[in-house]
């Protein structure tokens, strides 16, 4: 990108919080506390690197290459790595494939143990007692929260993630998709639906977490 344009518009007024975290920032640097390039390196880290868009990519090859997708859910922190996405708070991870038949909802309902390679930090509601109490008593009350209704038929099996296991589910290939790219697949893949509180998006949806 040139460097005349930093894709947004300068008129733009920044909210309270962002002035807020920017001057917190500012302070921060001024007193030596915090150097700009470690800082620039750990916001590019989890925003980039570590976060949805690598759990993403471990869907998206499991939709288009079975041989992986064997490995994923035999061996799921092995062949996570082989995409390169390993480290802290995802040594040991399982993975629950969503078919027709059963639907996965992972939860901690101890704290909030989260396999950070794949999903980066956990959201807000994942940590919230509400979530952790009721993922577990009334699961189905809580996909229709989240705007997801599934068939009576459908079981829910709710997995309850540990410090020494964590769970990514593996969402069900959205139809019409036989064509599209590994790349386009991972487009499709949100964050919640790699927890189970969602779906993949179908071609052409809106966005989505």
């Amino acid at each position: 990108m040139p460097s005349g344009d930093h894709g947004h518009d300068h008129s733009d007024v920044p909210s309270d919080l962002a002035l807020r975290v920017k001057a917190l920032e500012s302070l921060l640097v001024e007193k030596g506390l915090v150097d700009p390039a470690a800082l620039d390196v750990l916001i590019d880290t989890y925003e980039t690197k570590v976060g949805p868009r690598n759990g993403a990519k471990v869907v998206a090859r499991a939709w288009s290459d079975p041989a992986y997708k064997m490995r994923l859910l035999s061996a799921g922190g092995k062949a996570i790595a082989e995409l390169g996405f390993k480290g802290r708070q995802g040594e040991d991870m399982v993975v629950l494939e969503n078919t027709d038949t059963t639907h996965n909802m992972v939860v901690c309902t101890l704290c909030s143990c989260y396999p950070w390679p794949v999903l980066g930090l956990p959201p807000v509601w994942y940590k919230a007692a509400p979530y952790r109490a009721r993922a577990v008593r009334d699961p189905r009350g809580v996909l229709k929260d989240f705007g997801v209704t599934l068939p009576e038929n459908v079981e829910i099996r709710v997995w309850d993630s540990t410090a020494e296991l964590r769970y990514l589910v593996l969402p069900q290939r959205p139809p019409g998709t036989e064509a599209m790219s590994e790349e386009n697949l991972a487009a499709l893949v949100t964050r919640d639906s790699m927890i189970g509180t969602g779906l993949a998006k179908t071609p052409g949806q809106g966005e989505a977490t």
